[in-house]
């Protein structure tokens, strides 16, 4: 697998462009996609969000300072893009929130690449119910078991900030799952 230096090296070179967008999607896709699937559940979104997200860093390549890892910049990009959808689907289905949790879970359960018993689904469920950044923090700590200055560095925010809304999602869903909603 090509790394970051490759990739960039490759860009600044006219010819070699198409084979460098080929390494990033190679790389990262995969792990970007499933970074976006935990926080929308739903797979099509996921996959639009994944192509809106390679994307805009393609364009905005250029622009890459390097003074982060090219990793980090496209966890930023990923993040911001999939907190926004999660913000416009929210504002949508505000007057409506029991009807919004409800076809999450009906479209987690009848969702063909779900493979997760009926505690996943109801981790899945509770973990949708909370806000978008907290909804990114849990699952970048959780099931990517990033550290909390990588969380910080992708969110742009202190790793105390981080730290504090991985603890407060973590009370917030510990509440949903005992029951005592």
């Amino acid at each position: 697998m090509a790394d970051d230096r490759e990739i960039l090296e490759a860009f600044k070179d006219e010819g070699r462009r198409d084979y460098a967008f080929n390494l990033l999607v190679r790389k990262y896709s995969r792990s970007l996609y499933w970074h976006i699937r935990r926080a929308v559940l739903n797979h099509d979104d996921a996959d639009d969000l994944l192509q809106n997200t390679l994307i805009k860093a393609w364009r905005h390549l250029p622009e890459f300072r390097e003074d982060s890892r090219l990793y980090t910049w496209l966890y930023r990009i990923a993040t911001n893009e999939t907190i926004n959808f999660l913000r416009s689907k929210r504002l949508k289905t505000m007057f409506s929130m029991s009807g919004h949790e409800r076809e999450l879970t009906e479209s987690l359960k009848a969702d063909p690449y779900f493979h997760g018993d009926d505690i996943m689904a109801r981790l899945y469920g509770a973990i949708a119910k909370l806000p978008p950044r907290q909804k990114m923090v849990f699952n970048m700590k959780y099931f990517e078991d990033m550290k909390f200055t990588e969380i910080a560095g992708i969110l742009d925010r202190t790793t105390g900030s981080v730290k504090a809304s991985y603890h407060q999602a973590y009370l917030k869903l510990r509440h949903l799952l005992d029951g005592s909603e």
